[in-house]
């Protein structure tokens, strides 16, 4: 293949995905109305994550307090720890664990589930019946990614923080009231709302994209065993590539614009 074809036709490719991906706005949008479908899907996609998550964010607590507290030990800034924990998994280790937790789970989930219902040609009988596919299989799936990830970064931030507070209290007997004390004076100088909400906001972008590149994985796996689980691995790896990307040019923008 010359150099030329595989450009265009990796810019036809490319244009599909930002037409699927629109495509996939309007039909989330719509799926407000299928109450019962999205609170399924919701369930389903929360139901596998709960434990990622809750691992997830206890870990990163421990981590960030022990890395933190020698660190500023050192320096005698020990009483900065709170802030610095908080400022950093508010504001990008929740978020960003929160997308790759999802796009590992509910990416795979959704690349396999479509990608099996288009082999065995049960997407074509949806049509042959005149339902849209997209508003019945790919908005709720998209909808409840969307929903479900600022839960599981809420759940991260707060296990995390929570984990500092218990790594303080055994290590330096902290008691809660001065672990309070400490979070809240040093977060009301440097954790802006400005900042905080952005860094919520964004995880409902970090949804969109893991459900629309699952989706659109699925809906687009080749025939037989081999193309759903090559759809699978697709799905995972760009839906957590997208996250990634799309984590910098958000955190790159918002920083231009202060």
């Amino acid at each position: 293949m010359s150099f030329k074809q595989n450009l265009t036709n990796r810019l036809v490719h490319l244009g599909r995905c930002v037409d699927f991906a629109l495509r996939c706005l309007n039909v989330c949008l719509a799926s407000f109305r299928q109450v019962k479908l999205v609170a399924l899907q919701l369930y389903d996609t929360l139901s596998g994550s709960l434990l990622l998550a809750t691992v997830t964010g206890v870990a990163l607590g421990a981590v960030v307090w022990m890395h933190g507290h020698n660190a500023l030990a050192r320096t005698g800034s020990g009483d900065y720890l709170p802030t610095i924990l908080a400022v950093a998994v508010i504001l990008e280790l929740a978020p960003i664990g929160a997308g790759l937790i999802l796009a590992a789970r509910t990416g795979a989930h959704l690349g396999a589930e479509l990608g099996s219902m288009k082999i065995t040609e049960q997407i074509d009988a949806l049509e042959i019946l005149g339902v849209d596919p997209m508003r019945r299989l790919v908005g709720p799936r998209i909808l409840a990614c969307v929903i479900a990830l600022p839960m599981l970064n809420v759940l991260i931030a707060g296990l995390a923080i929570f984990t500092g507070y218990f790594a303080e209290a055994v290590w330096n007997q902290m008691t809660w009231l001065n672990y309070q004390g400490a979070f809240l004076t040093g977060n009301r100088s440097e954790l802006m709302l400005g900042d905080v909400i952005p860094a919520l906001l964004k995880t409902l972008l970090f949804g969109f994209l893991v459900g629309a590149v699952g989706c659109y994985q699925g809906l687009h796996a080749k025939e037989g065993t081999e193309g759903v689980g090559n759809a699978t691995t697709a799905a995972v790896s760009y839906s957590a590539l997208a996250v990634i990307l799309c984590d910098v040019v958000v955190v790159g923008t918002l920083q231009l614009l202060k």
